[in-house]
């Protein structure tokens, strides 16, 4: 199983903020779920929000040599699309297309990550992350 997928695997929470189209900064409480599976693949889903935004991100990813394929979707905004990228030394790089696209990184170091999300919108232009695994 692909190393960088499978310490990933389990239920992250945490916090972060979120970029508006209008400029404003807002923040979110956080929670992700990544569950490896066999033959380097690995299913995401990463929920945030607070009173007034939500983000509700799925992702399914498939490693081979360094390089990541795969599909997202966001079920707040109603978009798909796909996503291409390649490992990191301490994570992944993520480019998303679709309705919406942008690019996406993890960072991981020990029990926690960092997740930074770029984007064009509509409704955000940017998602930074800070989560730790859930016991």
């Amino acid at each position: 199983m692909d190393a960088t997928f499978s310490a990933l695997d389990g239920a992250w929470g945490g916090t972060g903020s979120v970029r508006l189209e209008n400029g404003k900064t807002e923040r979110l409480k956080c929670k992700g779920y990544y569950n490896a599976k066999q033959g380097n693949s690995l299913g995401m889903a990463i929920n945030c929000g607070n009173a007034s935004f939500k983000i509700n991100m799925r992702a399914a990813l498939r490693s081979s040599g360094g390089s990541i394929s795969g599909t997202w979707e966001e079920r707040e905004f109603n978009q798909a699309g796909d996503v291409s990228g390649k490992q990191t030394a301490n994570g992944f790089s993520l480019k998303f297309s679709g309705a919406i696209s942008g690019s996406m990184s993890v960072t991981m170091a020990g029990a926690r990550q960092t997740v930074s999300i770029s984007t064009g919108g509509p409704g955000f232009t940017g998602v930074n992350l800070s989560f730790a695994k859930s016991s």
